[in-house]
């Protein structure tokens, strides 16, 4: 009897991937944000159009990739983030598992441009479906541009279970907010069709919840500090009469991640 298993191609390998780590447009914004916030970058712009449907690009000005990097973080399980398994034990970084690049190009146009700086020529590159279409050195800023178009354009199928673009542009703004929010100390802009959504500028914390929910919220926060031995807490919380009966602006952060904790939030409920 011959052999019924077999090693599955590398493109279908990834497209499976992309189906845990992209469900939709904002799954992408996450990741990139992340990554840009990884390569230690002070300014980051979010540029969207169609809700992500037809354009999602991030523009940083980090550290870049060189030549050799930036062709093999389209790899799956390629990672800058860990060497052994011990530093799961200890991470500092938002990405790791070096899935999500190799996801998103199995299932979109990916066109990536990034330079380090000190290289005089950066590296332009352009994937579609997992295939390379073309590497080629060029005059690039220093920094990393990543442009995702025509997402699942190759899997209709899951393209068509996104929702309505008012509804996909909440998921975006919500995960853009969560990113944003974390780290006051780079500038975010965030453009969509065209439109100025968002301008925040380098500040402090506070600063940045005020430019982000705009309004009256600086009168609505109280600052809230405590420290002990297992963990350090510092934030904000409203103050009571503004309480609201959803959660939809609870927002907990662990190492400058966003978590989701029922235990947590019911107890601030």
């Amino acid at each position: 009897m011959s052999s019924i298993i077999q090693l599955l191609p590398d493109h279908v390998a990834n497209q499976i991937a992309a189906g845990e780590v992209v469900q939709r447009p904002a799954s992408v914004v996450k990741e990139l944000l992340e990554n840009a916030v990884d390569a230690k970058a002070t300014d980051i712009k979010l540029i969207i159009k169609d809700a992500g449907k037809s354009l999602i690009q991030v523009i940083d000005n980090g550290v870049g990739m060189s030549i050799t990097d930036s062709r093999l973080c389209f790899e799956r399980h390629a990672t800058s983030k860990i060497r052994h398994a011990e530093d799961l034990f200890s991470l500092h970084t938002k990405g790791f598992r070096g899935e999500a690049l190799a996801s998103i190009a199995a299932i979109a146009h990916v066109e990536m441009k990034t330079k380090q700086e000190q290289d005089e020529l950066g590296t332009h590159i352009i994937i579609e479906g997992s295939k390379f279409v073309s590497q080629e050195p060029s005059v690039l800023p220093k920094g990393t541009s990543f442009s995702v178009k025509n997402l699942f354009f190759n899997i209709p199928a899951r393209r068509n279970f996104l929702k309505s673009d008012t509804v996909e542009q909440r998921y975006i703004v919500d995960e853009f907010q969560r990113v944003a929010m974390a780290h006051p100390n780079i500038h975010f802009t965030m453009y969509h069709n065209g439109s100025d959504m968002f301008n925040l500028p380098i500040s402090n914390f506070r600063q940045r919840i005020v430019n982000i929910f705009s309004g009256k919220t600086n009168e609505k926060l109280v600052p809230a500090k405590e420290e002990t031995e297992i963990v350090n807490l510092h934030g904000f919380i409203g103050k009571p009469e503004f309480a609201k009966k959803n959660r939809g602006e609870q927002f907990f952060f662990v190492n400058n991640r966003f978590i989701k904790s029922g235990y947590l939030h019911h107890a601030v409920m």
